[in-house]
């Protein structure tokens, strides 16, 4: 039974290294040759034949490899939280949301989107950060990423906290040059320094600035809000180019006019998103690390990310989950349905 079990979970896997356990991105695969777009590829397992609780914790369940060679997108896992600037435990973001993943199912009646008819998927592990290194576990998710992209897989990565995109991106922009960049938050992300640092989860995005990481007329973050140290917080932000949307534009109203506008903003060119889970109210989303009321609802959510279906969209992450303060998993549970959303919004998916 267990043999059967496995044989239906790893389906698809021949072109790849084969299935592996949760050993991280550190850990060399074997190669594969040139996906085949006959081959079979990867399925979550239906819970009509396999109960959800049965199996590895990975994402949607679906298989883990150790190298992202033969896929055309992977979840990653980033468990780190030690650029945080209040609540820590984002670290372990990525087991919680794979926990509640286990309700994913592999089509999206409300788009048409059918991402693993489409797709060879995975889940690569997790990147092998260092926990008492913030600038060195930069360098391991960089290293990481450039791998990743190389094999042309495009990632979804689970957070961790904010920090980790700035590495993501520098290995974005390595392959693809300055990206645009959809910032859904309720912070701006662009402060410079803190206590002395110049890297820490509410900078990553200045540190993109100036490292011309960004194509800064392609910026747009939607969601901010709080109080803030001057009565201009967007200042920085709208002096690069950025587009920059406040909560209270967002307000008692459909996004899909706004990501229509987004749409023609972003134009073909290769476009990177970053949702920070408190950009939704903490009614919606409490475990996270620094809550700001009165934020977006996760129809919303939804809203921003199907408006994405058809952009050239070359990576995803899913930030500052942070299960202490998540008791009952609902944060946890939106974020792991809003990475499936991003998985059904990448190109080359299907939708009927």
């Amino acid at each position: 039974m267990l043999r059967w079990i496995a044989s239906r979970g790893a389906r698809g896997l021949g072109v790849g290294g084969g299935a592996h356990p949760a050993v991280g991105l550190c850990r060399p695969g074997r190669s594969s040759s040139s996906r085949s777009s006959d081959a079979p590829r990867n399925q979550p397992p239906s819970s009509e034949f396999v109960a959800r609780t049965v199996g590895v914790c990975s994402m949607m369940r679906l298989p883990v490899q150790a190298s992202p060679e033969g896929l055309d997108a992977a979840f990653v896992g980033v468990p780190l939280d030690i650029g945080t600037s209040n609540r820590p435990g984002a670290r372990f973001g990525p087991r919680r949301i794979r926990e509640e993943s286990v309700m994913l199912r592999t089509v999206n009646p409300s788009t048409g989107a059918l991402p693993f008819q489409s797709l060879m998927v995975a889940d690569l592990g997790d990147v092998n950060v260092n926990l008492y290194n913030l600038q060195d576990s930069c360098r391991l998710i960089r290293e990481a990423y450039q791998k990743i992209v190389t094999a042309g897989c495009i990632p979804l990565t689970l957070g961790g906290d904010h920090t980790i995109t700035y590495p993501i991106l520098q290995a974005m922009a390595k392959k693809h040059g300055p990206v645009g960049l959809l910032h859904v938050d309720a912070h701006m992300d662009t402060a410079d320094t803190a206590l002395g640092e110049k890297l820490y989860h509410g900078s990553p995005f200045r540190r993109c600035v100036d490292e011309g990481l960004l194509d800064c007329k392609r910026v747009v973050q939607i969601g901010i809000r709080g109080s803030a140290m001057t009565l201009d917080p967007f200042r920085y932000s709208r002096s690069q180019g950025f587009r920059v949307v406040p909560a209270e534009d967002c307000w008692m109203k459909s996004l899909v006019p706004l990501m229509g506008e987004v749409r023609q903003q972003m134009g073909g060119k290769p476009i990177y998103i970053s949702f920070d889970i408190d950009s939704l109210d903490p009614a919606y989303a409490p475990g996270t690390g620094t809550p700001e009321i009165a934020g977006l609802t996760p129809s919303q959510a939804l809203e921003i990310i199907r408006g994405c279906q058809g952009l050239n969209v070359v990576g995803c992450d899913l930030v500052e989950v942070s299960p202490p303060y998540d008791p009952f998993g609902n944060t946890a549970l939106v974020a792991a349905n809003l990475l499936f959303e991003m998985l059904c919004a990448l190109p080359k998916v299907t939708v009927a």
